[in-house]
């Protein structure tokens, strides 16, 4: 990207949006939430993955002619999942870009088609529901989350099945967990972009007091470590909101001394606020316990109830 599609923080623009659709709610409630957001300027392209019934049923439980129906049928509902968010956009008066994904003549799985799809047309953001194609999640669990963060080249926008509010003009309430990380700062950044004049902001900053067996050093000496880090992020939180003319706020939260975490204390915080978007970078500093306990970012995604917006820079930023 060049720097001419950057702001002066070096955050990158998002002009182009891909946005995953299939026949599912939850895919409609993402489109919905992208529908009424305000981007000016940005391209948004709509797709659809048709399966590969190969891939879905047991190999050799079909004749060809039951494949190549299959086939057919699992492309027209693609086309009907894409037919009916195009319209959604059309309604609101929004062109758009369209297209269908044909596994089953490019090959592949799903997760893999989406990431190249991004990649292939530049996009800055990728929208997704939460349980698209047969638990779209694990896009944001265990081992397929290191995959996509490692070949993604835009941030992902997830729209969770749990979200039930109503959705008018977003987003309104955007809460921005950072960790005093480099990413967690672009992240900030990446997120105010996307604040409308009357959004609310709010910058918090998870202070971890739960003891684990990992920790070798006195949770009192952390606990201290992680409040200064933390007064230090959200002195730099208020630098960048001061700059906008938003209502903004920040604060220091901590976890439950046993049986929590940070993503679980991010969750509740937003929760608690009713933010309307969630905004963490996908790659922090939390140290050895990331091995054991996954990403903060992967984590609070999976359990979030609110659209999280997983922010990363442009590889070539």
């Amino acid at each position: 990207m060049s720097s001419s599609e950057r702001g002066a923080d070096g955050a990158a623009a998002i002009r182009r949006i891909l946005i995953a659709v299939d026949a599912s709610p939850e895919s409609a409630r993402a489109a919905d939430y992208v529908c009424h957001m305000t981007l000016p300027g940005a391209l948004i392209r709509i797709v659809s993955v048709a399966e590969n019934p190969r891939v879905l049923l047991p190999l050799g439980s079909m004749t060809d002619a039951e494949l190549q129906l299959a086939r057919t049928e699992l492309a027209r509902d693609a086309e009907q999942a894409v037919a009916r968010a195009k319209k959604m956009f059309a309604d609101a008066g929004i062109e758009v870009e369209s297209g269908v994904i044909e596994i089953a003549r490019q090959g592949g799985y799903t997760a893999n088609a989406l990431i190249d799809a991004a990649a292939q047309w530049g996009a800055d953001l990728l929208v997704l529901g939460a349980r698209q194609h047969h638990g779209m999640m694990r896009w944001v669990e265990g081992t397929v989350s290191e995959f996509v963060t490692t070949r993604a080249l835009c941030s992902i926008l997830i729209v969770p099945a749990g979200y039930e509010a109503d959705i008018g003009p977003s987003p309104q309430r955007i809460l921005f967990a950072l960790d005093g990380s480099v990413a967690s700062l672009d992240a900030l950044h990446a997120g105010c972009r996307l604040a409308r004049p009357d959004s609310r902001l709010r910058a918090i900053y998870v202070v971890d007091r739960a003891v684990r067996l990992t920790d070798f050093v006195p949770i009192h000496v952390l606990e201290e470590a992680f409040i200064e880090e933390g007064e230090a992020a959200m002195a730099r939180a208020r630098s960048v909101f001061e700059t906008l003319g938003n209502t903004a706020e920040t604060a220091l939260v901590k976890t439950e001394p046993v049986s929590d975490d940070v993503s679980h204390a991010i969750v509740r915080d937003a929760e608690r606020w009713h933010a309307d978007l969630l905004v963490v970078g996908t790659h922090g500093r939390r140290g050895v316990a990331r091995w054991l306990l996954g990403s903060v970012a992967a984590r609070t995604a999976r359990l979030a109830r609110t659209p999280v917006l997983l922010a990363r820079p442009r590889s070539d930023a």
